[in-house]
């Protein structure tokens, strides 16, 4: 399964499990966020991880340190130049293929703001 295909499986269920979707592919000179979603009082910058039955290790394990500061500067780019004022949230959504099935999980707050100040 490819990335474009996992997105799309990953934006039909946040749609709906009630996630308007605002933004698909946003990039800056940090990177790129594959989703940017709102719900109630958040704004929610996604990260889909898309993996095929064959590959080995979890879908999330590839969203590393490093990753989840490029997607939170882009993050803050966006923000930056939005006037949107909702609450920033980062969730990662792995879309795994079994065969002819898929199988998705949502991890709210995957990773947060906390710390990363110092890194910047």
């Amino acid at each position: 399964m490819d990335g474009n295909m996992g997105e799309k499986i990953a934006a039909k269920y946040l749609e709906e499990r009630g996630y308007n979707i605002s933004g698909r592919n946003y990039h800056s000179r940090y990177g790129e966020i594959d989703i940017i979603a709102e719900k109630g009082e958040y704004i929610v910058f996604v990260e889909v991880k898309a993996r095929s039955q064959n590959f080995a290790g979890l879908a999330r394990e590839a969203v590393d340190l490093r990753k989840q500061k490029k997607i939170i500067k882009t993050a803050l780019m966006y923000l930056s130049q939005s006037e949107k004022k909702a609450q920033p949230r980062f969730d990662v959504v792995e879309v795994n293929q079994i065969g002819r099935e898929y199988s998705v999980n949502h991890i709210e707050n995957a990773f947060d703001l906390r710390g990363y100040d110092e890194a910047f």
